[in-house]
Order: structure tokens, then sequence, then C-alpha cells
């Protein structure tokens, strides 16, 4: 472990930049020595399968990104990530961060990674931070969603809750209708979370978002969650992001339904929204 956190502050000193071919190469010798710590049928065991499906369409901007990329790396930073993992009956989790636009884009930047106490989150962080920002076109939930499909079919891990975490700023505009997509991963227990982000904009609409917080969050509660315990926490401003995305991570890892989430949100909306619109924008 020792290894592993040298590591992981050799890639955390250039947190903006591609990790160096040095060390790539000491992390993979190092995470196949720390795999072999246990027996292969114990690390397949974890209380949770967590997918972040983390929204990069166009119309996410530079700045958006970086704040949305900073939120899950701080969240993974603080303790009570740590203790959260650690309530579990196994107090392990499996992670993986998937970055997804247009249909056909749909990117694994960190493949599933099991994290049981504050050195493998904060390892995570830093390989997080480390990685380059990327961007596609298009906004395609349903891909995102099928692509989680996949992933769990594929993961080789064994849990009681499978959780699909989709953040995103618009409603799905590609790709296939998102309800049928969504009720193949219902039928298979599987939950879908939500994270609806309305930031300001400069030159978008006079500052405001594309879609208002209202409607988004409406959006995302009638059309995107679904499942046990499932949920969403709208984000409206840059300073809460990191709040909204520990909080969230916590209520997901314990499901402390008791929990207040002091976000944006704490009821539900009582907008309506039509979950067969194919939404149209610009730039996106």
């Amino acid at each position: 472990m020792d290894d592993l956190v040298r590591i992981a502050r050799c890639a955390g000193a250039r947190p903006v930049l591609r990790l160096t071919a040095v060390c790539f190469l000491l992390f993979a010798m190092a995470s196949q020595a720390h795999a072999t710590d246990r027996p292969a049928d114990q690390l397949a065991e974890v209380d949770l399968q967590l997918i972040l499906a983390v929204d990069v369409s166009p119309s996410m901007s530079n700045v958006e990104q970086r704040v949305q990329r900073d939120g899950y790396v701080s969240a993974f930073r603080h303790a009570d990530i740590a203790t959260a993992i650690k309530s579990g009956e196994r107090g392990r989790i499996a992670v993986l961060y998937l970055e997804w636009a247009g249909p056909n884009q749909q990117t694994v930047i960190m493949p599933w990674t099991i994290v049981e106490g504050r050195e493998d989150a904060l390892i995570l962080a830093d390989r997080l931070a480390a990685l380059p920002l990327t961007e596609g076109r298009g906004t395609s939930i349903s891909g995102a969603l099928w692509a989680a499909h996949d992933l769990f079919a594929k993961s080789g891990l064994r849990s009681p809750r499978r959780v699909v975490d989709v953040s995103g700023d618009g409603p799905n505009n590609a790709g296939a209708p998102l309800d049928p997509v969504r009720q193949v991963l219902l039928a298979k227990g599987v939950t879908i979370n939500g994270l609806p982000i309305a930031l300001p904009r400069i030159g978008w609409a006079g500052g405001f978002a594309i879609y208002d917080r209202s409607y988004l969050q409406s959006y995302f509660e009638r059309c995107v969650i679904g499942g046990p315990d499932a949920f969403a926490i709208g984000v409206t401003e840059a300073a809460m992001f990191a709040t909204a995305v520990r909080l969230k991570l916590v209520r997901e890892i314990t499901m402390n339904m008791g929990q207040v989430i002091h976000a944006a949100y704490t009821t539900r909306s009582d907008r309506t929204a039509d979950c067969n619109m194919i939404a149209q924008s610009p730039g996106r």
C-alpha cells in the first residue's frame, strides 16, 4: 500500500496532466502486487458496484467540466467517504468512472477499482485528478445507461447493490429513446440516481443555464432515476458541487435515507417533463 501511495503522489503532483509513462508502469506493477494481497474470490465480493456516469457533452464548458471532475476528486479525499465504506458488511465498494456524450461516446477513464479504506480512496482521487478532461458531441443518457448495463455484466464482481450515478446538464437528445433502456436496468435491480447540473453560464441565455433548474430537476426525477432508494440532487452553483457530490456518494454507499441533503433541492419538483421528447439545444 505504501508503494501505491507514493505512486499516487507522483501522479497527483501534476493534477491536470497525463501520468508519465514511468508512473503508469509503477502503478500497474504496484496494483498487481496489491491485488494479490487477498484471494480473488474475496476481492470480487463488495457491498456496492458504483458507476459514476459523467456528462462531457459540448454544453459542459471546460470550467464546468473542471468543477465536475474536482467535485468527485474532493469527495473521495474526504474522510466521510471512507467512513461510509467501512460501515458496510464487507467494508469495500467497487467504483468505475465513465464519461459520456453522444450515442457512440462512452469512455471508461477509470476502470473498476476496489476501495476499502482511506488510502484506497485517496489513491483513486489522485488517479482521477491526473487524467485529462475529454469532450464529445450530443447528450445520450440512454447510451450512458446501456454502457453501464454492459459494464455491470462484465465486471466480474458480486454485490447486493448496483448503482449508476448519472450527472448531466440536459435531457436525452441523441441515440435511443431513454425509457426502454432505463427499464432494462431497473428490471435487473439496478438503481439509477441523478445529479442534474444547472450552473449559470456566461453567454447562454443571459447567463442562465440552457434548461431552468426546476425543469431539469423534474426531468431527472421523472425520466432518469429509478430503482430501490433512487434520488436526484440538483446543483445550481459551482461552489456547492463538491459538497453535493460528497453527500450524494455517502447516501449511495450507506443508503441512509434519513440524511438531510444540503444541496439545491431537498424536495421533489412539481414540474412535469416529457420523457419521450428528443430535446434540441444549441451546440449539443
